[in-house]
């Protein structure tokens, strides 16, 4: 039998209708703390809302550390993640599951400079080649994680961060892909 009782505002830093971050789940909204009495031992419980994703989950208040919920990244944070996103793409030249694994790990991690790097490193701008399915379906989690969180933190709208998103790796590539024409444009020079 499940009996509530009074409900706490406030836990381990943790308030009501504070934004959070759950890695396997993205960003979230702490909608309330609740006590439940479950066979005999009560628990406290996070009851957190994923609005996007139609889902609530409770987590226990003693199990924060071990799931890795955090409060949202600082400014200070996103403008490195950001900032991050205008950097070369480092892809390792191993095969595409092993990087897949490793992308899906950045993802979960719920580390916005690890998801700012998966969404660096699957960008393709409309003058590269198409991405595959899985790809693709990375790519996609990433920039909406990042999206998600970037919007949380400036008190915008998904959609606008990522607007932001786009348009700095779309304004990166084209910078990269200038450097590059002028590297091979001196090497001819230089070979002439």
């Amino acid at each position: 039998m499940v009996e509530k009782k009074k409900k706490p505002q406030q836990r381990h830093g943790f308030r009501t209708n504070e934004f959070i971050v759950y890695p396997a789940h993205g960003v979230g909204r702490i909608h309330e703390i609740e006590q439940q009495e479950i066979a005999g031992a009560s628990l406290e419980l996070f009851v957190i809302n994923f609005e996007q994703d139609k889902m609530t989950l409770r987590v226990p208040t003693s199990k924060l550390e071990t799931v890795g919920m955090r409060k949202l990244s600082d400014d200070k944070t996103v403008k490195k993640a950001l900032q991050i996103l205008k950097g070369k793409a480092r892809v390792k030249r191993t095969m595409w599951s092993r990087r897949a694994q490793e992308y899906e790990a950045k993802i979960n991690s719920g580390d916005l400079i690890s998801i700012a790097e998966v969404v660096r490193d699957l960008y393709r701008s409309e003058a590269q080649p198409e991405q595959s399915y899985s790809e693709r379906q990375l790519y996609e989690a990433a920039l909406d994680r990042m999206a998600r969180e970037i919007a949380a933190v400036e008190k915008t709208e998904t959609d606008v961060a990522v607007t932001k998103i786009d348009d700095i790796l779309a304004k990166s590539a084209k910078s990269l892909k200038a450097a590059q024409e002028a590297v091979e444009a001196e090497n001819e020079e230089q070979a002439a």
